[in-house]
């Protein structure tokens, strides 16, 4: 007997990836790190859901406070919900998981240039 998945990753990364490219990469960094932690193997499934659920609210159209009506508090609640997640799973975010979001926020964002901290 086959599992059948509940979830379409494909279809959510296609979504994550389009919201991606339009928040810029300081705003793609929690999110991408949230993508991967959620397709980790050592993550449980109970923060799974976590994760999935916190993914979904950003992609989905339906607000708690419309970004469109109240332009600034109206992006509280998304940052909010990242903010407790990434939080909560925090354990789960290894420096694999780091490289791999940096890489992928490279090839998105070629315009970033590192700086160097120069010290006296």
């Amino acid at each position: 007997m086959s599992r059948t998945r509940i979830v379409n990753y494909d279809v959510l990364w296609d979504r994550i990836s389009t919201l991606a490219l339009k928040a810029g990469r300081v705003s793609t960094r929690p999110i991408l790190t949230l993508w991967f932690v959620l397709i980790s193997k050592e993550t449980p499934k109970a923060d799974k859901m976590l994760i999935l659920s916190t993914l979904s609210y950003l992609i989905l159209p339906i607000d708690i406070l419309d970004a469109k009506r109240l332009p600034v508090i109206g992006w509280i609640d998304e940052i909010g919900s990242i903010g407790v997640c990434i939080s909560k799973v925090r354990k789960y975010i290894t420096p694999d998981i780091e490289n791999k979001v940096e890489a992928i926020l490279d090839r998105w964002f070629p315009e970033f240039i590192n700086y160097e901290l120069i010290e006296d």
